[in-house]
């Protein structure tokens, strides 16, 4: 599974917790963290990033999380996001969303059991 080699598709990842939703980035304000460029939509959510990156970035590392719970990797789109309990998670449909989101706490369990070991 080939990811867009910037980081969630260029979407803010600050922006679903200070805006409640997806917003685009920019590279004007892009830092590299963790092996890949991440944009923001302005310079304060950069340097909120930038200052805190795991309360931020996506939990599977931006890989749909109900994928990872049945142990295979999707890549994302930006309006299938949830936060729960202070995490991002995406995925790759909003449908895969609706069935992530019938067992938030158990689809978690299994997605970090199968993780990292799904990667390959």
């Amino acid at each position: 599974v080939f990811q867009n080699p910037i980081a969630i598709n260029g979407t803010d990842a600050v922006a679903y917790f200070e805006e409640q939703g997806p917003m685009p980035g920019s590279s004007s304000h892009r830092l590299m963290w963790n092996g890949a460029e991440w944009h923001f939509s302005n310079e304060g959510n950069a340097g909120a990033f930038k200052a805190n990156p795991m309360d931020y970035a996506p939990v599977f590392g931006g890989y749909c999380a109900f994928a990872a719970s049945r142990g295979y990797l999707a890549p994302t789109i930006p309006e299938a996001w949830a936060l729960y309990e202070g995490k991002l998670y995406l995925n790759a449909t909003l449908r895969a969303r609706e069935l992530w989101l019938e067992d938030i706490p158990g689809n978690i369990a299994a997605g970090l059991k199968n993780w990292p070991g799904i990667l390959g």
